[in-house]
Order: structure tokens, then sequence, then C-alpha cells
């Protein structure tokens, strides 16, 4: 616990403040955000649980980022406080032996109180794996969106020059979307084919809902010769969803990260999913 001064000049006493990495498969699961009113499974709820044993008293988390149902993370971070203070091993060692085996915390550190994993964050980064093959897959099933249409990468990649940067991006969100404000800024798209998986690897300050999903089905109607590559600017600049194309299954998609300031010093890890060849 830290010691902090009031405006009268009275000493208070603040929790402990961790910060954690979790990785996860999201296909059993109706997102990461507990619901409150429905009886559900979801990451935040199973996460919560865990980490509640560990410190011996209820532990609310924060996410850097909400995913969908279905939806992986190989670098979700969030932030709790606890009033009593553990070993970082022990936050992860023991809070996993009470997380079901498709959530995994994979480091804690402790932070400063004004550490928040939602606020402090100025980056977040998402793949998206489609695996491209006449049958559909059996090992990585439920891990990857399958298409049996060919994809052209090239195609994609000239496609998805023009959404960089900042741009309404009403058309490429979920209709029931609650963000205030429909710009965001997408700061890298790329598109690369490794073996028979095509990636779509994005980062932007931030995300609208479906907003990946929604582009990643732009790209593959344009990849698969059905579109030309104008229409992912057009659909842009249309500023109306039903001008969009169908929205991608939530399979494919993995959280691998988020960028904080360096003041923090959090530890960084491989970006995933894990079974991709190592790149920057």
């Amino acid at each position: 616990m830290t010691q902090e001064n009031t405006t009268d000049g009275a000493i208070s006493i603040a929790p402990f403040r961790y910060a954690l990495a979790i990785e996860y498969v999201g296909a059993a699961y109706r997102g990461w955000q507990l619901q409150a009113f429905d009886k559900v499974p979801t990451i935040q709820a199973e996460v919560e649980r865990a980490l509640s044993v560990i410190a011996n008293h209820p532990v609310q988390v924060v996410c850097a980022g909400r995913t969908d149902a279905g939806v992986n993370a190989s670098h979700q971070v969030v932030h709790f406080d606890a009033w009593v203070e553990r070993p970082e091993r022990a936050w992860v060692l023991g809070t996993n032996v009470h997380l079901p085996d498709d959530i995994s915390v994979k480091w804690a550190t402790e932070v400063p109180g004004c550490f928040h994993a939602r606020f402090s964050a100025k980056e977040r980064r998402y793949r998206y794996l489609i695996y491209t093959s006449p049958s559909r897959p059996a090992i990585l099933a439920g891990g990857v969106t399958w298409t049996h249409r060919h994809l052209d990468v090239e195609l994609m990649q000239e496609a998805a020059a023009h959404l960089l940067g900042e741009h309404d991006f009403t058309s490429y969100r979920a209709v029931g979307c609650q963000a205030k404000s429909p710009v965001r800024e997408i700061r890298r798209l790329d598109v690369y084919r490794t073996g028979q998986l095509v990636v779509i690897d994005v980062s932007a300050n931030a995300f609208l809902h479906h907003m990946i999903r929604n582009i990643a089905g732009v790209l593959m109607s344009v990849g698969a010769g059905e579109r030309p590559t104008e229409w992912a600017r057009e659909v842009l600049e249309a500023r109306d969803r039903r001008q969009g194309g169908v929205t991608a299954p939530p399979d494919g998609l993995y959280f691998v990260d988020v960028r904080y300031p360096e003041l923090f010093n959090l530890p960084q890890a491989p970006l995933g999913p894990h079974f991709l060849p190592s790149s920057d």
C-alpha cells in the first residue's frame, strides 16, 4: 500500500495497483465484459474470480480493450487494485491455478496509481488471421477464419492503404456502436501471407465496435476479386454502414499488443498468436 497526502494535509492509504498481461481463447465466452444482469460466461468474470482468491477480497479489473464474443487475445493488458501485497510470481502462477485452460496470465507487475489500462494506452494492435484452403482446417478450427477463395494480398494491401490515417469510420463500425465519435486514426494496416494464412495487421489509437471485422470483410472481398481496390475508399467516404461489406467472423481476430508511455516500463512480449512466425 502507498501513502498519499490529501488536500487537507492528512495521509490516506491507497491500495496496491498491479498490471497483468492475459492470453485467452474467446470461443467459449460472450466477450470480455462482465454482464451484470445476464448469467453468461465472460473473460472478465473468470479473471476477477481467480484474482479475488489470491487477493482474499473481491477484485475488479479494467482492460485495455474490450473484445467481442469469440475474439481472442495474446496480449490483453488489465489493471486492478488490491489491499494486499503479493509477489508478482503469485499473481501469475497463483491466479492461473484458478483460471480455466483457455485463459492464462502471462506476467504481472506493480504499477503506480496513475496507471490505467484503458486511458493510459496510446495505441492498440490486432491481427486478423484468414486460412485460405479448399477444405476447412481442423487443427486451427476456431482460431482462424476460413475461406475457400484465393485471396490476392497485393490487392488487399492496395485497398488497405485507403484507410490509413484519421477518418470518420462510420461505414466500418457496427450499427449499434456506442462510441461518441466515429473518428479513429489507423497508424498501420499491413496485409501479408505466411503459408496458407493471410494476416491483416492493424494498429490504431483506438477501435470502434466491429471495426476490424468490417475492414476484414471489405479486404477479403477485394482480395477475392469481387470488388475493386477503390471500394475500400468508397465505403469509407459513404459514412453509411449499409454501404459496407459483410462483417467477418470473430474466430481469427486477436488482440496482440497495447502501447503505453515508457514511464510505466511494462514488460514486453513477442507479438502473438504464438503459432505465427515471429515479426515486428
